[in-house]
């Protein structure tokens, strides 16, 4: 009872804080979420911002669209010998300081088949991977973790914090030998924003101030050396930006010339069709020799890298696989020296042997349930009614169980979107209750209770109308619906726990599994129930957990808004 009070009280303090939900048709309204993101960007009271983005978080998981299951940490193997290698809180992982013995090559795998490799159309954490190695921006991270120049010598910003000047490293060049200019930087963020390229991640440039005719107030000195960015609103984490994927720079001719790129009459059709294929021009430590699709890729040193005297291994092979077991084993019989996940079943027995090429390090991000708001098992609800089911939904997951028998290696339970230990931008973490915020169940730090309540999981579905009887769901209102997810023993195995937990109280849930790339594209398009997804944080500030669901957002998979 006291569980279902609490979880009672939690929807009457979202719903009266954040008025989201719409009072007719089962989506919720998302008129004011996208006010207060704009509103969150251009705050320059740090602690007023931090309450903002506590109403926003409100706002979203009031929706019961998102359901946080835990907080990511992140599990490699490397062979012993392999040294320099490093990732970052943000799940980047820099092969270019690597060394492996006096070997000259590294055999790695990351995941199945890219999605794209164009920097401004990634939105994969194994797609930022690979461009950290091949391409680059003015700033990157280190071996601590820490922000550090890359192409980018130094940096200057006017006393308002409005203006940013950055001085580039003189003598920079593409892989093909064409000098890199500070007017390379402005062709790419302008692109980027360019609705024709459809770059997902358009939004995170939004800070940037604009000119009359829509382009970016960022500019070049005659030279090329000088890039300067005007801002509408001072940013903190600007520099973070400037490490990020979608603000790297694009070689213009290889776009622009792009057989495919644009059509008889000037119409984009494929904006990412320049990196297609092996061989396009890029900026990093590697340049893409090889691409064998859906099976392997080949990197190769790039000689015209600014650093490239401190890259010591001159070829990258990738094996393209989303099937652990076979990857395992090529790990196992010396196929493999770096690989980036694990069998479900092998993992107790890694952490018992404590072997040493088995890593978990920490990450910042969230694994969760995502709901498409458009999918017809909403329809004939209200937004209210909708919420209710998600949100009932959410309360019947067993996260211990999934944690203990599928994850396994000690994340931590998650009912919050923002994921714990995320700073607030202003002193703080943000996952804490202070004197302005205190989470509606505040001795769990969240939204609802961090173990399963059958109790109040029927309580809220039957506010939807769906009837029971002695716990379990009615045959006179059903209520089943697909789960997407790509292939993993991992994903698989967290779908199976979910599949009992609800099937524990007569919901059905059907398992529908999708490879990556056309996973990726199914949950972005909006073709699909209900989804697996999980967002690992671009930079450490919670606006960059809140934008991506503006209506407009291309990583806005719930479909809020439209």
């Amino acid at each position: 009872m006291k569980k279902l009070l609490a979880l009672l009280l939690a929807v009457l303090m979202l719903a009266a804080g954040a008025n989201a939900l719409a009072d007719a048709g089962s989506e919720p309204d998302w008129t004011e979420y996208n006010a207060l993101i704009a509103q969150i960007k251009a705050e320059t009271d740090f602690a007023h911002r931090e309450e903002l983005m506590h109403q926003a978080e409100d706002i979203l998981m009031g929706t019961g669209a998102l359901v946080p299951i835990y907080y990511y940490n992140d599990l490699f193997m490397k062979k012993e010998g392999i040294e320099g290698f490093y990732s970052n809180l943000y799940g980047t992982k820099f092969f270019m300081h690597t060394t492996y013995g006096d070997k000259t090559t590294l055999r790695i795998q990351l995941a199945s088949e890219p999605d794209h490799l164009d920097p401004a159309l990634n939105s994969s954490v194994d797609g930022a991977c690979l461009a950290a190695n091949s391409f680059g921006g003015l700033y990157t991270y280190d071996a601590n973790g820490q922000l550090a120049p890359n192409f980018a010598q130094s940096y200057e910003t006017s006393e308002d914090g409005l203006t940013w000047t950055f001085t580039l490293k003189e003598g920079l060049k593409w892989s093909n030998g064409d000098p890199l200019t500070a007017k390379d930087f402005v062709y790419s963020w302008n692109r980027a924003v360019n609705p024709d390229t459809a770059a997902d991640y358009a939004y995170m440039l939004g800070g940037i101030a604009t000119n009359d005719d829509g382009t970016l107030k960022v500019s070049a000195s005659e030279d090329g050396l000088k890039l300067t960015v005007e801002l509408n609103a001072p940013c903190a984490y600007f520099l973070d930006l400037a490490a990020f994927p979608t603000f790297f720079p694009v070689h213009e001719a290889s776009v622009e010339n792009a057989p495919g790129f644009k059509d008889a009459d000037g119409k984009v059709l494929n904006a990412g069709a320049w990196a297609g294929e092996a061989g396009f021009v890029s900026c990093g430590a590697y340049m893409l020799q090889e691409w064998k699709h859906n099976e392997s890729m080949v990197y190769v040193k790039n000689p015209n890298y600014f650093d490239a005297e401190n890259v010591k291994l001159e070829r990258l092979e990738f094996m393209l696989s989303a099937d652990d077991a076979v990857i395992y084993a090529a790990y196992n019989a010396g196929n493999l020296d770096f690989i980036d996940t694990v069998p479900t079943d092998a993992i107790q027995t890694l952490l018992a042997e404590q072997n040493p090429e088995f890593n978990v390090v920490d990450q910042l991000g969230t694994y969760y349930m995502i709901f498409n708001v458009k999918s017809p098992m909403f329809d004939g609800l209200t937004a209210e009614q909708a919420a209710n089911v998600r949100k009932g939904i959410s309360l019947l997951i067993d996260r211990q169980y999934i944690i203990d028998t599928v994850a396994q290696t000690g994340q931590k339970l998650a009912n919050t979107f923002i994921p714990d230990g995320m700073l607030d931008g202003n002193g703080g973490v943000f996952r804490t209750n202070d004197d302005k915020y205190s989470y509606p169940v505040a001795d769990e730090l969240g939204y609802y209770s961090l173990t399963p309540d059958v109790e109040g999981a029927i309580a809220l579905l039957e506010t939807a109308g769906y009837k029971f009887e002695n716990g379990m769901l009615s045959a006179e209102t059903p209520l089943s619906f697909e789960y997407l997810t790509n292939p993993s023993t991992g994903h698989e195995g967290i779908a199976q726990c979910m599949q009992q937990d609800l099937a524990a109280v007569g919901i059905e849930m059907t398992i529908k599994t999708s490879e990556w790339d056309v996973f990726l594209n199914e949950r972005k398009d909006g073709h699909y129930d209900v989804a697996r997804n999980g967002w690992i944080a671009d930079f450490n500030d919670p606006i960059n957990m809140l934008e991506m669901w503006t209506t407009e957002s291309g990583n806005n998979d719930a479909q809020f808004g439209r």
